[in-house]
């Protein structure tokens, strides 16, 4: 006997219900169902390199964000607030379809990659960003992201100094006292409160 949804012709379900209420769409997200706690709640729980990193708590998608943003500070300290914010959300659509390695997105053939734009896309427009950014921005916070990943990858992740220069270039050269608190995973609770309070001061 078919199921009740197949003979009606619905659709399997496609979104999300948040801890705020909201319901998600991933597939046709609307910026008005993107709430700020939602990201930070689901950000500081959602793991970087898969759990595979040193530490008594993960080393959370939300503790990246803002490294990646205190590297672009770092390097480029007059760069506009909202190029900072950008850079802060750049992983943002993860608090819903989680992070996954680069290896396994290639294999998924551009599926994530669509629904990630997507999901970026009504992120940015929540918060008052284009809705896609200008190629020299997102090349900015690219060039942030693989120093922070050069970072993860040598102090959390195992990788030797030589293998992470060939896949995420050079050192970003932080300050040590940056380095040992930004790369020190905290605890969920932790990583959220700072995503959002580094947000409140980008977004005003």
């Amino acid at each position: 006997m078919a199921k009740a949804g197949a003979a009606s012709g619905l659709s399997t379900r496609a979104w999300q219900r948040m801890l705020s209420g909201r319901r998600l769409d991933l597939l046709d997200p609307s910026p008005l169902d993107i709430e700020i706690a939602d990201i930070a709640h689901g950000l500081a729980r959602v793991a970087r390199w898969n759990g595979q990193t040193n530490g008594a708590h993960i080393f959370s998608v939300a503790q990246h964000t803002l490294l990646v943003e205190t590297v672009m500070r770092e390097q480029m300290p007059r760069v506009d607030v909202r190029v900072r914010l950008a850079a802060l959300l750049h992983d943002a659509p993860e608090y819903v379809i989680g992070d996954m390695i680069s290896p396994f997105k290639a294999v998924l053939d551009g599926a994530y990659k669509a629904v990630e734009k997507r999901l970026l896309s009504a992120i940015h427009i929540r918060f008052g960003l284009p809705p896609v950014l200008a190629a020299g921005v997102t090349q900015q916070i690219k060039a942030a992201d693989k120093g922070a990943a050069y970072l993860e990858a040598t102090l959390l992740a195992g990788f030797a100094e030589a293998e992470a220069k060939r896949l995420f270039g050079r050192d970003p050269g932080l300050p040590p006292a940056t380095v040992q608190d930004y790369l020190t995973p905290w605890s969920a609770a932790k990583a959220e409160k700072r995503f959002l309070a580094r947000f409140e001061m980008l977004h005003g």
